[in-house]
């Protein structure tokens, strides 16, 4: 079974983070910039949350909230559910659905080494199975 370092070894360990200060406005406007549904919030080194389109949707908009006047701390989620670059695509998909979450840090070392979504995940768990498929194709032809 394919892993979390699977996953990032293609799509690359960039990491997109604001801080806890940020205006919820500008770590919008950076997940827009940068193609993304969340941003790791860290202070300094160290995970303090998660901002994701979620929260803003959930925790400013439906609260009568304004953006450009409140703190990405304000919103944030702290109980940021990370896993380490071993673990394997059918945990992180247990994950994502008893935890309800839709990213996942990736911690090595006590390290930030990437970021994985949901999409993520679910695209390596299909190209998975289309490899097994093929392999077995291969291997059933060459039984004929």
């Amino acid at each position: 079974m394919k892993t979390v370092k699977d996953i990032l070894r293609v799509k690359g360990s960039e990491i997109h983070a604001t801080t806890p200060d940020a205006t919820v406005y500008d770590a919008l406007k950076q997940m827009a910039e940068n193609n993304v549904g969340a941003l790791l919030v860290l202070a300094g080194e160290k995970i303090a949350g998660l901002i994701s389109e979620r929260d803003y949707a959930r925790k400013t908009i439906l609260k009568g909230r304004f953006s450009k006047e409140t703190a990405v701390r304000e919103i944030m989620t702290v109980n940021v559910i990370t896993v380490g670059p071993e673990e394997d695509l059918e945990k992180c998909m247990e994950l994502f659905t008893d935890k309800h979450v839709r990213h996942l840090p990736v911690i090595e070392n006590e390290k930030i080494i990437g970021i994985v979504s949901i999409g993520d995940i679910v695209k390596g768990v299909i190209d998975y199975k289309e490899f097994i498929i093929q392999e077995q194709e291969k291997y059933i032809k060459g039984r004929r």
